[in-house]
């Protein structure tokens, strides 16, 4: 099959998967205590100006009937209107994404160019001091929660050392005018990195632990092989070995972990986006749902799970470039 026909068979099997997310968030956020015409209107609103509400927003209709409503509108692309923002929930999405994106994607690249080089490293020298410094790191990195790592390098670097700024984040591609000290894209890009590099880490931290762990682990089964004991034996280098024999074949499980972590970073943006004051998906969530807005927590849940079933497709595919025995055939 080729790959093609496969990444398109893939995309089909996910769309039961988000039908399954959206009608399990549905329900859940519509079970939640409290009414949000209260929240949006006080604790003693005029009963015709909460029918009012409730009629614009379709809350008075059954739930079936708003449901089925629901799937037809995600199908073709509404995911209605925020009760809390008034404005389209795409929109609000469409606003709020690319941040989150630019702070996951950041802390992934932190985490793969900090933990591949370490995961080598430790392999290569097993049960010598690098190797036990870095299982060291990779521990701690695993045990600690991304928000207490945030909260950390704010006290340090922020209010104490005041080598970073603690809040707020400014995004690479902001137009120069908008940006306080910054009169060229240049600046604007190094005003973006200096706010990023806090969260970037206290994100990152967690996935680096873990692709460390696996990267050592994988190098180390593939420095045991067979075909690198031949390569010792006809002489190869070192390097070589670890290079072109080793390092390809230990990726796959690398990939894989990079594919799953997809979840606990989206979970951590959320936290992390707290923590720092960043207004990308993670706020956007929580305040849907301290307010309880239905039709926004529906849409950002949708959102997640939808980056996530991409990130898992993306794994899939990369497969076939780094092992030459995956196919994409029908068995």
């Amino acid at each position: 099959m080729s790959l093609l026909r496969y990444t398109l068979r893939r995309f089909a099997q996910a769309i039961p998967v988000l039908i399954g997310i959206v009608t399990i968030t549905f329900f859940l956020a519509n079970q939640i205590p409290g009414d949000p015409v209260e929240i949006m209107l006080g604790p003693t609103p005029g009963q015709e100006q909460v029918e009012a509400i409730r009629a614009q927003y379709g809350l008075d209709r059954p739930l079936y009937q708003r449901y089925l409503s629901y799937l037809t509108s995600v199908a073709t692309g509404d995911l209605g209107l925020s009760i809390y923002y008034d404005r389209p929930v795409l929109e609000m999405i469409m606003l709020r994404l690319p941040v989150t994106l630019l702070l996951m994607l950041s802390a992934f690249a932190f985490a793969i160019v900090t933990a591949i080089p370490l995961g080598v490293i430790s392999a290569k020298r097993r049960n010598e001091p690098a190797d036990h410094i870095s299982r060291i790191i990779s521990l701690i990195g695993v045990s600690t929660p991304s928000f207490w790592i945030g909260l950390v390098l704010i006290i340090v670097f922020a209010f104490y050392l005041g080598w970073f700024p603690a809040r707020g984040l400014v995004l690479p591609w902001a137009d120069p005018t908008d940006v306080r000290g910054a009169a060229t894209q240049i600046e604007v890009i190094r005003q973006s990195a200096h706010h990023l590099f806090l969260p970037m880490i206290g994100l990152g931290t967690l996935q680096m632990a873990q692709i460390t762990r696996i990267e050592r682990s994988s190098m180390v089964d593939s420095l045991q092989g067979e075909y690198v004991k031949l390569a010792r034996a006809y002489g190869v280098p070192e390097s070589t070995i670890v290079r072109k024999h080793a390092f390809q074949v230990a990726q796959l499980p690398v990939i894989t972990i990079i594919g799953l972590g997809l979840s606990t970073a989206l979970g951590g943006a959320v936290l992390t986006e707290t923590v720092f004051g960043i207004q990308g998906m993670g706020r956007l969530i929580i305040t849907a749902i301290q307010n309880q807005d239905y039709q926004l927590i529906m849409g950002t849940t949708l959102v997640f799970g939808f980056v996530y079933v991409i990130g898992v497709i993306i794994t899939d595919i990369m497969y076939g470039y780094l092992d030459p025995r995956v196919t994409y055939g029908d068995e």
